[in-house]
């Protein structure tokens, strides 16, 4: 590092200039900075005020307790990671979370009273990172269009009848203005299966993807934070007892893990919206991700045996995922 008045180089932890006297102001969280590990280590410092950091095994994201920022353990050593961000808890309130867990647990008939039958084993809140990856989707989809079937068959019914008609003097033949149909899109061909049609189906995602391996069972389908919500991550924000749980992902997996579950998610959405598919692909763009501090509950329940799992987003209130509903 350099002196910001007379601009002599000085060693990383200085905090006076040798040479004018200056006192050198470093930065929370630098732009970029490598601090790499030897071999065998079992702490290291934070690159952005030098408190004691002691990962334990296979974590790849840490939290310093000191000052709130993240490393992370990649190739190239421990590096500072750019862009790090959370979002305010905004329920904190134990009763006020058991109130929405069990409105959920009795949502619909099926699950009507089963939160009366049902015993809360556990509930705590944690800070769980998450990547959040951009993705943008774009899928290309043929399918028979059904709706045209239709209108051939009504169609031709309703020809019939017009010929029944003038064929008997007048009578309604079969079919004869009972159906109405129309042909509707571009059809690109057809064969033994109907009509084909191409569709497009293209989709931007803030898609979150979990950053610690032990809790990828609760991994998100088609979920989306409120990312409008959130800030800068600072752990004065985070009370008092609330774990801040560290990650074990790295960057680059977390990525690759996104693309595998936007690319289901498109399949998943172009079959509820059409039918019998005959080819689907998709290509995407992924852009950097962000490191996303999320106020999680975890709720466990036994019911009559079964285990039942809420994990609840503790800013907005919505459901990341259940197990067992």
């Amino acid at each position: 590092m350099f002196c910001p008045k007379c601009g002599v180089q000085l060693p990383d932890d200085a905090k006076f200039c040798y040479k004018c006297g200056s006192q050198v102001v470093t930065q929370q969280q630098p732009e970029k900075r490598n601090v790499i590990a030897p071999n065998g280590v079992t702490s290291i410092k934070c690159p952005s005020c030098g408190a004691p950091l002691s990962p334990k095994f296979g974590e790849m994201l840490v939290t310093c307790e000191y000052c709130g920022s993240s490393v992370s353990l990649g190739s190239d050593g421990w590096a500072s990671v750019e862009k790090q961000t959370m979002l305010p808890i905004k329920f904190t309130d134990r009763e006020q979370v058991v109130q929405l867990l069990h409105g959920l647990m009795d949502r619909g008939l099926l699950h009507r009273h089963l939160q009366e039958s049902s015993v809360l084993e556990e509930l705590n809140l944690s800070i769980v990172p998450y990547w959040v990856v951009s993705v943008s989707a774009r899928t290309s989809v043929v399918a028979s269009d059904m709706g045209a079937e239709v209108g051939t068959i009504a169609t031709t019914a309703a020809l019939m009848g017009v010929m029944g008609g003038a064929i008997g003097g007048g009578r309604r033949g079969f079919g004869g203005g009972l159906f109405e149909g129309a042909l509707v899109g571009s059809v690109i061909g057809s064969g033994s299966r109907g009509y084909q049609k191409a569709y497009q189906l293209d989709q931007n995602y803030n898609y979150p993807v979990v950053a610690l391996k032990a809790l990828t069972e609760y991994q998100p389908r088609d979920y989306q934070f409120n990312m409008d919500d959130r800030t800068i991550f600072d752990i004065a924000k985070v009370p008092k007892g609330v774990k801040i749980l560290n990650g074990d992902i790295s960057e680059d997996a977390a990525k690759y893990q996104a693309k595998t579950y936007v690319d289901q998610l498109q399949s998943q959405k172009a079959h509820q919206q059409y039918h019998m598919i005959q080819q689907i692909h998709t290509e995407m763009d992924v852009a950097d991700a962000e490191l996303l501090h999320v106020p999680v509950w975890f709720a466990r329940y036994d019911h009559k045996g079964k285990k039942i799992v809420l994990v609840l987003d503790g800013n907005s209130g919505n459901t990341i995922n259940s197990i067992g509903l």
